[in-house]
């Protein structure tokens, strides 16, 4: 089953609620890709030694890797934390989650800067790109387990909004990249590839393609 985003509503009730507009106006997958959020689903009982997020550390080059609980028992200055995720913020690298238990939500802008909440449970891996305005927060359930991946030394710093000056929120904005499913060799998942402009590969977005067996797996690495 694959995730499930929709667009928020304006209250400003518990944000651990869904939010959701009434009636719901939900988001597609096809939709997130676009604004470059990529998304695998792996099966997360097996996390320490999955073939599957094995290869893709190694085609995403995710190099950095650990894990973190987000419950109120078990983590240090619980509330303050909780209140500096759901600050609106964008870094300047990728960020990489993978829910290895529980519950949880994103939140990211449109290019029309309307709130998506895309809800994450166990075994959804996500990419949010560099420059994406977005926040996070717990749910109802209070509780989510998450292994965070970096390409190479892990970067922190968050820039709350406004950060429009930065050149990554710029490249972001301009950016016109295009996505396209890739079907694993094992049939067991899809991941979704950004491909720079300046290739030259001509994919229109949400378009579905398979790798030919010919054809090199870093053939759809994703450029760095």
């Amino acid at each position: 089953m694959g995730i499930e985003a929709w667009y928020m509503d304006s209250s400003d009730e518990d944000q651990r609620k869904p939010h959701r507009l009434q009636p719901n106006q939900a988001v597609s997958l096809e939709e997130l890709k676009q604004l470059g959020v990529c998304y695998w689903k792996l099966n997360a009982d097996i996390y320490e030694n999955d073939p599957a997020l094995k290869q893709i550390r190694e085609d995403q080059g995710y190099s950095y890797m650990d894990i973190i609980t987000i419950k109120k028992d078990t983590l240090p200055n619980y509330e303050e934390k909780l209140k500096m995720f759901f600050e609106e913020h964008l870094h300047l690298d990728d960020e990489i989650r993978y829910i290895l238990d529980g519950q949880a939500y994103f939140d990211v802008r449109d290019k029309k800067d309307q709130w998506i909440r895309i809800a994450m449970s166990k075994g959804d891996l996500i990419t949010l790109p560099a420059g994406i305005y977005h926040r996070f927060t717990l749910d109802e359930t209070n509780y989510t387990k998450a292994m965070r991946l970096f390409v190479g030394e892990p970067v922190w710093k968050a820039y709350n909004r406004p950060a429009d000056e930065y050149e990554i929120r710029q490249k972001y904005v301009a950016s016109s990249a295009c996505f396209f499913w890739v079907l694993r060799d094992d049939s067991s998942s899809y991941m979704v590839v950004r491909l720079k402009r300046t290739l030259s590969w001509r994919y229109s977005v949400g378009s579905c393609c398979t790798r030919p067996s010919s054809w090199p797996r870093d053939s759809f690495r994703r450029p760095r």
